[in-house]
């Protein structure tokens, strides 16, 4: 028999009902031939339902005092949920793991987002409850089956936490602490660790000597690790001002496996104790360094479309990011280590850069080469060397490399410099050519069209800069003052207070700011702004004798003397300032006084 169960008064329609005899017929009723209430009829006060209706959970009835429910919900509220039994001691620990793990992930995050004190905090509160696991897990089952793998973490973590938080008595506690334990089998590594908060504190032969412990402690197959605690010695060595113990260690590590860093490093040793021959052979070992990057890799080798999609998504991978990374690494390294002993290796500064630069020829960096003839020429140009620099420029200028743009700006400037603007325009022109997205060339072609008068052609060229190059000061500067000779002062002064922002103690700026506010009349802010160069440059005779002038224009003589008098303290020859302190002194009838300024003034004249 099949059964449904349809609302609250449901009714079980078996497809075979035997039923009870009938009551007497109502005389609202109407009996089918066998007796059968009919459908529809009304039995007991009650009609008998359409079986369609009944099903869906209506009735005839419902009108007649029962309430429409088809879901059933007048039986009541559901029964109450089991309550949980309580948690079984295997059940607690676990939980009590898994709140340990989320402290210790809390703390580490907090510690990547910068929040230090968070971080020590969830690192406490992850001990402390480490601690109570460790004692549940210890009544509840074997100590075989403690957890040190969740015991290490929590006391790393912590150590690592208070290291971050300067707190090092309590960092080096921590990590004696598990050096010390025998439950932790490879924990003498942290003497690193260790090793690093000594030489933190300049306690360098603390760190040398746990920096030595750990290298014990490391198998010699593990080759890299090993390496990275030998520089770690090396550097402490060089922090100490022991070059010599320092030397050894980077030569053990470029015979073993030479790395950019210790070749560096061993170049400036060698740089620290003077000893010419030995930078040579530093350097070489240096640039000999294998880069270990496929430049081709990014070249595609046939016309296939899916070949040539594959090579522009690898073009920018993290792979490549980080390839260019060590590049740059590298070159900054070769770069910076060649202008160290270049004037140092050979008779003149001319000869070690020749050297250098016919070593970086025979090597991978040579296209490094121009860069360090640039370095040359601007070493001319320190020494007041004009014609060598400008001989080098040109020898530049001329070459299809990444320095053109650049030799081409220095030969503008200079050009620039002796009035022959000219030659400035032109080779500014061939800079802006080589390379339109360089700000150097952008900006001094806008300085040559400057020094020509033409200054909103000067302001274009200025924005293009600084649209290819946000943090371009110069141009910043340049186009402030291209304003101010435009007479648009509040564009001129916008950009004088951006570059301040950026320039907080830039006397340079200030003045300026100090000068439109002058353009503008406002003579009190004029005022504020020259007191900030003061502060910067208290010194300088020309700002106290232009403050004293400010204050004489607002009416104040009192303090306009005082400014004179301080300008006529450190530049006693300023005729100006001379014949405003004698008359100033006339005026309040100091003659003994003002004859001696007269006479200064006569000297002078």
């Amino acid at each position: 028999m099949g059964f449904h169960h349809v609302g609250q008064d449901s009714l079980l329609s078996p497809d075979l009902v035997i039923h009870p005899p009938w009551p007497p017929k109502s005389k609202t009723s109407l009996a089918s031939s066998i007796g059968r209430p009919m459908t529809g009829a009304i039995q007991d006060g009650v009609t008998r339902p359409l079986s369609a209706m009944r099903a869906a959970g209506f009735t005839r009835g419902a009108s007649r005092g029962s309430a429409f429910d088809p879901l059933g919900q007048s039986r009541g509220t559901a029964p109450p949920l089991e309550v949980k039994k309580k948690y079984s001691p295997e059940e607690k620990i676990k939980q009590l793991e898994k709140e340990v793990n989320e402290l210790v992930e809390e703390s580490c995050i907090a510690n990547s987002c910068g929040d230090l004190k968070l971080a020590l905090e969830k690192a406490k509160d992850a001990g402390r409850k480490e601690r109570v696991l460790m004692r549940q897990r210890e009544q509840a089952t074997t100590p075989e089956n403690i957890n040190l793998d969740l015991s290490y973490s929590v006391l790393f973590n912590l150590a690592s936490q208070y290291s971050a938080s300067e707190m090092d008595a309590e960092a080096l506690n921590t990590y004696q602490i598990m050096v010390k334990s025998k439950m932790f089998s490879n924990a003498g590594i942290l003497k690193v660790n260790m090793g690093n908060i000594y030489l933190k504190q300049r306690n360098y032969s603390k760190a040398i000597k746990f920096y030595r412990m750990a290298l014990d402690q490391i198998p010699s197959d593990n080759k890299q690790m090993r390496i990275k605690i030998m520089q770690n010695i090396a550097v402490t060595f060089i922090q100490a001002g022991q070059y010599s113990d320092a030397i050894n260690s980077y030569e053990h590590i470029m015979s073993m496996a030479p790395n950019l860093k210790a070749g560096y490093n061993l170049t400036i040793c060698y740089f620290a104790v003077g000893d010419g021959d030995k930078m040579k052979k530093a350097f070489q070992k240096l640039i000999a360094v294998p880069l270990e990057i496929d430049e081709d890799k990014d070249i595609s080798p046939s016309d296939d479309p899916h070949t040539t999609l594959v090579t522009e998504a690898i073009k920018n991978d993290h792979l490549r990011q980080m390839e260019c990374e060590r590049k740059a690494m590298a070159e900054k390294y070769v770069v910076t280590s060649a202008k160290l002993i270049a004037p140092v290796i050979e008779t003149s500064f001319a000869a070690g850069y020749d050297w250098c630069v016919e070593v970086m020829k025979a090597s991978q960096y040579a296209e490094l080469a121009d860069e360090l003839e640039m370095s040359k020429a601007v070493t001319y140009l320190k020494q007041k060397d004009y014609n060598q620099a400008i001989k080098i420029f040109k020898m530049l200028e001329k070459k299809n490399s990444r320095v053109r743009s650049a030799a081409a700006t220095n030969l503008s400037a200079l050009y620039r410099m002796g009035k022959d603007f000219a030659q400035a325009s032109s080779y500014a022109d061939i800079a802006v050519n080589c390379d339109r997205y360089n700000p150097a060339a952008l900006n001094n072609k806008g300085n040559t069209v400057f020094a020509n008068g033409d200054y909103e052609k000067a302001a274009e060229f200025y924005k293009e800069a600084l649209r290819n190059d946000s943090s371009c000061t110069e141009a910043l500067y340049n186009i402030g003052l291209t304003y101010e000779k435009l007479n648009q002062l509040d564009e001129a002064l916008d950009c004088f207070l951006k570059l301040h922002r950026i320039l907080r103690n830039s006397a340079e700026v200030l003045y300026r700011i100090a000068n439109i506010y002058e353009l503008k009349e406002n003579l009190s802010q004029a005022i504020e702004w020259l007191m900030q160069v003061v502060r910067v440059v208290p010194t300088d005779p020309e700002i106290l004798a232009k403050l004293g002038e400010l204050h004489d224009r607002e009416g104040d003589k009192s303090q306009a003397c005082q400014y004179y008098s301080e300008s006529y303290r450190y530049f006693p020859c300023n005729i100006e300032v001379i014949e405003w302190l004698g008359a100033y002194y006339i005026d309040n009838q100091f003659w003994e006084k003002a004859i001696q300024y007269f006479e200064r003034a006569s000297l002078i004249q």
